[in-house]
C-alpha cells in the first residue's frame, strides 16, 4: 500500500484545483476570472506552488486575491508578504518599486507582526537593488541608507541587523565615489575651493572609503591652488603617515610644490597691481 506524505497530499490538492481553474478557463461560455472561484486558502496554496516553481508572475495573481479576498487573515498577510517577495524575485527596476510599496505596505497595516524585523530589510534591500553608479542621481541610495539604519535601530542584534550592515558598506562605498567624481570634477574645472569642500566633507563622512589616500592626493593640491596651504599640508602629513606606499605620493610633493609657486606668483601679480 502506498501511503502520501503531506506534501503530496498538498501537491494533490492543489494540482486538482489548477485543473479546475483550467477547465473553468477552457468553457468558452464564462467569461468570470476563475480566480475569483477560489477561496482564500486554496489562491494561497496555488500562489505558494507558483512561487516554488519561480513563476511569479503567475504567483502574484493567485496571493492577489487571497490577500483582496481576506486581508485581515493570516492567509492574507501571508499573501501580503509574498506578493511583494514576488514582485523581488522577479527582479528589475519597476518590480523592484512595487515590492518597497507592497513591503511598506505590510508594515503599515502589520507593525507587530513577527516578519516586521524580515519586511524592513526586504525593504531596504528593494532600494538597494535600485542604487544607480556613482556618476548618476544616488536618491535611492540614500533612501536605502536611511531604511538599513532604521533596520539598525528597530531590530539591532538581529539576523536581519547583521545581513543590513554588509548591505550598507556597499552604498556607502557608492557614495563615497559619487563625492569623489565631484570632488575631482571641481579639481578640473579649477573651482578648487569647491573642490577643497568636497573632498574634506567626503573624508570626514566615509572614513572606511577604500579610495581615501586618492582622495587626499586630490585634496593636496586643491589645497594648495585653493591658497589654504595649511590644509594642504595637513592632507599630505596623512597621506604620507597613514599610506606610504599609495602610488598618489610618487608626484603629490612635486605637483603640490608647483601649486604653491604659481599661487605665491599670483599673489605677487596682484599686490603689484594693488600698488600702482
Amino acid at each position: 500500500m502506498l501511503v502520501r506524505t503531506n506534501r503530496q497530499e498538498r501537491l494533490l490538492q492543489v494540482s486538482l484545483v489548477l485543473l479546475f481553474v483550467a477547465l473553468v478557463a477552457g468553457c468558452g461560455g464564462v467569461k468570470e476570472d476563475p480566480i475569483l472561484q477560489l477561496s482564500a486558502e486554496e489562491a494561497l496554496e496555488i500562489g505558494k506552488e507558483l512561487m516554488e516553481k519561480k513563476k511569479y508572475s503567475q504567483a502574484r495573481e493567485y496571493l492577489s486575491h487571497t490577500f483582496e479576498v481576506a486581508p485581515n487573515s493570516a492567509a492574507g498577510r501571508e499573501a501580503l508578504l509574498l506578493v511583494a517577495d514576488a514582485y523581488y524575485l522577479d527582479g528589475g527596476s519597476e518590480n523592484f518599486i512595487r515590492a518597497e510599496a507592497k513591503y511598506r505596505d505590510f508594515l503599515n497595516r502589520f507593525p507587530t507582526s513577527d516578519r516586521a524585523g524580515y519586511v524592513q530589510l526586504q525593504l531596504a534591500n528593494s532600494l538597494s537593488k535600485r542604487m544607480l553608479r556613482p556618476d548618476r542621481d544616488q536618491t535611492a541610495t540614500r533612501q536605502a541608507l536611511d531604511a538599513y539604519n532604521e533596520l539598525l535601530l528597530i531590530y539591532p542584534g538581529t539576523q536581519y541587523a547583521e545581513e543590513g550592515r554588509l548591505e550598507m558598506a556597499a552604498l556607502r562605498e557608492n557614495l563615497a565615489d559619487h563625492e569623489m567624481i565631484i570632488g575631482r570634477y571641481n579639481f578640473r574645472r579649477h573651482l578648487y575651493t569647491a573642490s577643497v569642500a568636497r573632498l574634506t566633507g567626503l573624508l570626514e563622512e566615509y572614513p572606511e572609503y577604500s579610495k581615501t589616500d586618492r582622495a587626499l592626493y586630490y585634496l593636496v593640491i586643491a589645497a594648495y591652488y585653493a591658497n589654504k596651504p595649511d590644509e594642504g599640508k595637513a592632507a599630505l602629513e596623512r597621506l604620507q603617515t597613514e599610506y606610504p606606499d599609495s602610488p598618489y605620493l610618487k608626484d603629490v610633493e612635486k605637483r603640490s610644490e608647483k601649486a604653491q609657486r604659481q599661487v605665491e606668483k599670483l599673489k605677487k601679480k596682484f599686490e603689484k597691481r594693488a600698488a600702482k
